[in-house]
């Protein structure tokens, strides 16, 4: 059998679960509905949502803010994850650097995003640059930390074979450490793709311009439109499913496809 129908196989017995369980959670939540009589305004049923969800886009309610959420998410994550990347490298390969920053990258860690945001807000004012900020430091972790395992994890045998045959410190890297290296990279980089998601929406309750956060807030809120909100949520959702989906692509295509 060619790779590709194994492939389209594999495909295919990966989607039946996803979608069975789609089903399921679908049917247990119209039966919550059904079976307690809530209201639209405390628990909206899927068909309800669904219907709001159409009404939002054709109106031209969801578009703005969809666009606003994805450009600071795309930014803040390309920032923030390339920063990652040399600071994880610099982690992984210098013990001088390793000792000054650990400390304080942890301290950072250790501090909700939600706690620093409204200061960042302040510093950077309440645009999109603050927004970015504060996407870019909920990324940066992940990314380092994952970037370097993954250089530590590099066997120091190949490195060896790398300067025995008079390869240049940037062959060594290209060519040796980063393919080594790389499937504990795109793991750190799937999380942070998904916790980008996570900031832009801190950023945007925090600094209520626009987005789904916004969106979400006004729902639940001033409109008091609960079918709404939880259409808002269901974007969200579509959109940090989709980003996640395009990092697995690109592991696959840097990686390979190991299944």
């Amino acid at each position: 059998m060619s790779a590709q129908p194994r492939r389209r196989g594999r495909l295919t017995r990966s989607a039946v679960p996803v979608v069975l369980g789609l089903v399921v959670f679908i049917v247990v939540w119209q039966l919550v509905v059904f079976l307690g009589r809530y209201p639209d305004y405390i628990l909206p049923g899927p068909w309800t949502v669904l219907q709001r969800f159409v009404t939002a886009w054709t109106e031209g309610t969801m578009a703005p803010e969809v666009a606003a959420t994805l450009q600071e998410i795309v930014l803040g994550f390309v920032f923030g994850a390339g920063i990652g990347l040399a600071a994880g490298y610099a982690l992984a390969r210098s013990r001088v650097v390793g000792l000054v920053l650990s400390p304080y990258l942890v301290a950072a860690q250790s501090t909700p995003i939600l706690a620093l945001a409204p200061l960042l807000i302040l510093w950077f004012g309440p645009g999109l640059l603050s927004k970015i900020v504060i996407c870019s430091l909920i990324v940066f972790f992940p990314v380092a930390v994952s970037t370097a395992v993954g250089f530590r994890s590099v066997d120091p045998r190949l490195l060896e074979l790398g300067r025995s045959l008079r390869a240049t410190p940037r062959q060594i890297l290209m060519t040796l450490e980063v393919p080594a290296a790389m499937p504990s990279i795109m793991g750190g980089i799937r999380v942070g793709v998904t916790l980008a998601v996570v900031g832009a929406i801190v950023a945007e309750w925090v600094s209520p311009e626009s987005g789904l956060g916004v969106l979400i807030n006004l729902a639940r809120g001033s409109l008091f439109d609960i079918p709404l909100m939880f259409a808002a949520l269901l974007m969200l959702a579509l959109v940090g499913v989709g980003l996640y989906g395009i990092a697995v692509l690109a592991e696959r295509w840097l990686v390979g496809d190991r299944g």
